[in-house]
């Protein structure tokens, strides 16, 4: 489910909430985003109000996220509202915000709204697993004997 996240307002949450996390920025919060994107193999959609920082390099190659800045004559709420509304499928859509007007335009579509510290502690318990890789049990314990002797026989080898 594509995520849409208000970025400054996920970002202030967890600033206030979260110790470990009250010097965050734009970038860290970005990258924190991304990691979670990738794990669970899905796509989103930040939107920060404001030009941003000047040094916007660390937002360039995000897996999984796009970053927006809303400018100096919008609000990042206007643009969160039209992605929803532009969107072809928005009961597919979750939206990560605790501001009243954005989750009112997130239900008025059928789209899923989010409270930022939910989410917060969704994204940390899902960073935290440890990501399961299955492997073939060959990699492991490698080929028959038989097996073996076919790619001899195959590459001309006695």
């Amino acid at each position: 489910m594509p995520l849409i996240i208000d970025g400054y307002n996920l970002l202030r949450t967890i600033q206030k909430t979260d110790e470990e996390f009250e010097h965050l920025d734009e970038t860290g919060l970005c990258r924190f985003l991304s990691q979670y994107l990738t794990r669970i193999r899905d796509h989103g959609h930040i939107f920060f109000d404001g030009l941003g920082p000047p040094d916007k390099s660390g937002m360039a190659e995000l897996s999984g996220l796009e970053v927006y800045f809303s400018g100096q004559d919008r609000e990042a709420d206007e643009l969160i509202e039209q992605k929803i509304e532009d969107n072809t499928a928005p009961r597919r859509l979750v939206v990560i915000s605790t501001d009243r007007r954005v989750r009112e335009a997130a239900s008025k579509k059928k789209a899923t709204a989010m409270r930022c510290d939910v989410f917060w502690i969704e994204l940390q318990r899902r960073l935290a697993q440890q990501q399961v890789v299955y492997e073939p049990k060959e990699k492991r314990n490698g080929i028959t004997e038989l097996e073996t002797d076919q790619w001899l026989d195959a590459f001309g080898i006695d």
